[in-house]
């Protein structure tokens, strides 16, 4: 595709390293050489494109941040009233404690809450507030958490450490050799790891840190084994809530699944698309912040907090995650009975507010890549996932659906054909990190 966004991609990626600040946002992670890369707006879940073109994002909405949908009303109208009324000063913003008080009584464990600016920088805070607490080092995890060196460190000592959690190809380049052994994974559902590395760490451990759910639900008894096992050792709990936080309910997931973390950590959804993390905790954990140097000036501007409650309150007063459990429920339904109609072999996995889906076939990527290419054509931002939105109403789950019907018979006229490749406009997209020539 020839298109505004497209070239100025390429400029970006002579004059910018990667070519964009997100790895989950780089074209080629969606459709390289033809995906549009670029807004001129967004509303609802609608967005136009640098040539006017309008899509229906059925994808990552903003990456899970804009859980009510593009330029909401309601927290757009706080951040305006926030910027008008000055959204940065000498003296600290009000807000701030109006929202700590909102996510304790949210999350009645909870004494305590610290903010950032973003998810990645919120966990590496967490992290270090946990070695200062316990004086420890160690750190035993599961799942993605982000770009910190606490995290990267795991592929020190072995380069596909973290290949099972998310994002393969993680290189650790930059990182101190020093954290070598620091940073030790397990995989979801497997006490029997976290187990194996207590045996060999569990005095040195600072922390356990994991997601309460992303793609598969937790066996019985496993979260309540990692909170007994945190106890036992004297490690802080830390439940990372970046992408699972507001799906379930208003707050964070641990609470759908009744566990009781030291710590946990917000932002994506929890402001909307504007900058705000939060990491709130017990009062003997979260205190240790005054023994160590945790400071920032962005911190403390006014936008974030004045959209994270304005977002949070709307969350609570229409139900959202209701909202959002049913359209995954429906996107996930509609998934599986087009892939039967089309004699597809798929697989359907996430929760329903995070959906995903993949093709089970040897060429499954390039498969996923013609999907995308043919959504596209018909309007639709999307690939083989689904981030739920509350500005998703029933026509534009009705109208996605019938757009996947056909890609799926379209891919399937193309596999008997052994046509895939053929079929694509361009390379096939990334699967995880890439260096870009």
């Amino acid at each position: 595709m020839n298109s505004t966004g497209q070239n100025l991609y390429q400029k970006a990626r002579r004059i910018i390293p990667g070519g964009t600040q997100l790895l989950s946002k780089r074209p080629e992670m969606f459709l390289p050489e033809q995906w549009p890369s670029y807004y001129a707006k967004a509303k609802g879940v609608e967005v136009w494109d640098l040539d006017g073109r309008k899509y229906v994002d059925m994808a990552y909405m903003g990456i899970g941040a804009c859980i009510l949908g593009y330029a909401d009303p309601d927290v757009d109208k706080a951040v305006h009233t926030a910027i008008d009324a000055g959204s940065h000063t000498t003296l600290n913003c009000p807000e701030e404690v109006e929202l700590a008080e909102l996510l304790c009584d949210l999350h009645p464990w909870a004494n305590m809450v610290r903010y950032a600016r973003c998810g990645g920088e919120a966990m590496a805070v967490a992290v270090r507030v946990a070695r200062a607490s316990t004086g420890r080092d160690k750190v035993a995890f599961c799942g993605y958490h982000g770009w910190h060196d606490w995290y990267l460190a795991a592929n020190l000592a072995d380069n596909v450490a973290l290949d099972g959690h998310l994002l393969p190809g993680l290189a650790p380049a930059g990182v101190p050799r020093g954290l070598l052994g620091t940073a030790i994974p397990f995989h979801y559902n497997h006490l029997e790891e976290l187990e194996k590395i207590v045996s060999k760490n569990g005095n040195e451990l600072a922390a356990i840190v994991m997601e309460p759910i992303r793609d598969i639900q937790p066996q019985p008894g496993f979260l309540p084994c990692i909170r007994t096992i945190a106890s036992r050792v004297g490690a802080v709990l830390i439940m990372d809530e970046v992408s699972a936080g507001w799906r379930l309910e208003t707050g964070g997931a641990h609470l759908h699944f009744g566990i009781v973390p030291d710590m946990a950590v917000f932002a994506k959804a929890i402001s909307n698309g504007y900058p705000m993390a939060a990491i709130i905790g017990v009062a003997d954990v979260m205190n240790a912040v005054q023994s160590t140097f945790i400071s920032s000036t962005y911190w403390t501007e006014r936008t974030g907090p004045a959209a994270a409650l304005a977002t949070i309150r709307k969350h609570r007063r229409l139900g959202v995650a209701r909202h959002l459990i049913e359209l995954g429920m429906q996107i996930q339904s509609g998934w599986r009975a087009a892939g039967t109609r089309a004699k597809l072999a798929i697989t359907v996995s996430g929760i329903p507010p995070l959906s995903h889906f993949s093709f089970d076939y040897e060429n499954g990527q390039a498969i996923r890549t013609l999907f995308t290419q043919i959504m596209l054509g018909k309007g639709f931002l999307a690939t083989n996932a689904y981030y739920a939105a509350y500005a998703h109403k029933p026509d534009y789950v009705r109208s996605y659906l019938e757009a996947v019907e056909d890609a799926f018979n379209e891919i399937a006229d193309a596999l008997n054909r052994n046509e895939i490749a053929q079929r694509l406009k361009g390379p096939i997209a990334h699967t995880g990190f890439h260096r870009l020539a």
